[in-house]
């Protein structure tokens, strides 16, 4: 790639808008073609970034999970159509508000397909009065399976596979691989993602000695536009010392992250290629997908966004509420990763114009 292409120019934008730290990462061909980074990764600003930083990658977590629960699926162990209460019984009886407010008994059984593809009918409230009732009686704990029965009895915001609405059905998704593994959610994916691959700094369960080891967090305030340090740990989306959030609660770093990505991209190691062709086509239908937020340029898959027939784009993958983005451009043989730790990021709405500015760099 040109030492000063658009990529570059993209990233220094980037810097103009305030980013206290930024670490970029484009593979081709299973090579690293180019790395950017600028920044400090500690909060005193001493200690630039050099690559060994630890991030939480927030929802760049959700194509990890969709990616251990898919392995369970090839085994057959899942199946998409399945309903979600056989797996999680508390799933069997939930509720939704109708019109007037009031609840009523939903018709439609959840599926694992619905969690998949974010029209479960679930929310992201973190803070309902069931979630903070399961935080109280775990004692703070709120090991991942045991929230779901807390999380089920919050009501629908529709019948399932009526509509798409961006939710914990991931985290629900990793509940159910808990189930059918026997394993704890983040061991599971230790033994059947990280390790395989090399994945050494990636969790979903830090321990507090290592705490130290993820780079400075951000949070952008629009207002005064001020980035405000907040501290290390997973803001809102970790319910509890032992829940593992499969749509939010992993740790990584850069180089990790663009290991699993190029082990997705070549395909046959995580994942079979004809899975990896479901998972990165649309899943949804026509009148769901003018719900997702993406729609103007991409579908959603099993998990992740993917290339919509006709608007040139290619890419697949999905961003982080700190920064992160990822994307996989098959045609091209094309990896990128990009880190940044800054909440309510002011890069975020611009982000997924790399993908462009690689390309044409490439080219």
């Amino acid at each position: 790639m040109k030492q000063h292409g658009a990529t570059l120019d993209f990233l220094h934008h980037f810097e103009s808008l305030g980013i206290p730290l930024i670490d970029c990462l484009v593979y081709q061909h299973g090579n690293c073609v180019f790395r950017y980074q600028s920044g400090y990764s500690d909060e005193a600003c001493r200690k630039p970034v050099d690559g060994t930083e630890r991030y939480n990658i927030y929802s760049c977590s959700k194509v990890i999970t969709c990616t251990a629960a898919l392995q369970l699926v090839e085994q057959d162990l899942i199946r998409l159509e399945d309903p979600v209460y056989e797996y999680l019984p508390e799933f069997r009886h939930l509720t939704k508000k109708n019109k007037d407010g009031k609840l009523e008994e939903v018709r439609t059984p959840m599926t694992i397909r619905h969690l998949f593809t974010m029209t479960a009918g679930l929310t992201y409230n973190l803070k309902s009065e069931n979630l903070l009732r399961g935080i109280a009686e775990t004692s703070g704990r709120m090991p991942t399976r045991e929230a779901m029965k807390y999380l089920a009895l919050d009501p629908l915001v529709f019948e399932p596979g009526s509509g798409w609405n961006y939710s914990l059905g991931h985290d629900v998704l990793a509940a159910v691989v808990e189930v059918v593994s026997g394993k704890r959610f983040g061991l599971y994916v230790k033994e059947k993602i990280f390790d395989p691959i090399g994945m050494k700094r990636s969790t979903f369960l830090l321990p507090e000695n290592e705490l130290g080891e993820i780079a400075a967090q951000y949070r952008y305030d629009p207002e005064t536009r001020r980035y405000n340090r907040c501290g290390p740990e997973i803001q809102s989306h970790k319910l509890g010392t032992e829940y593992e959030s499969g749509g939010a609660g992993c740790i990584s770093t850069v180089d990790d992250y663009m290991l699993f990505l190029e082990n997705l991209r070549s395909g046959e190691r995580l994942l079979k290629r004809g899975t990896i062709a479901r998972m990165t086509c649309p899943q949804v239908s026509k009148a769901i997908e003018k719900q997702y937020w993406g729609c103007n340029y991409h579908s959603y898959g099993l998990g992740v966004r993917c290339p919509k027939p006709g608007t040139g784009f290619y890419d697949y993958g999905w961003s982080g509420a700190a920064g992160a983005f990822l994307a996989i451009i098959p045609d091209a043989d094309v990896s990128i990763y990009s880190a940044q730790h800054v909440l309510n990021s002011p890069a975020s709405a611009i982000h997924g114009e790399l993908c462009v500015k690689v390309l044409k760099d490439l080219n």
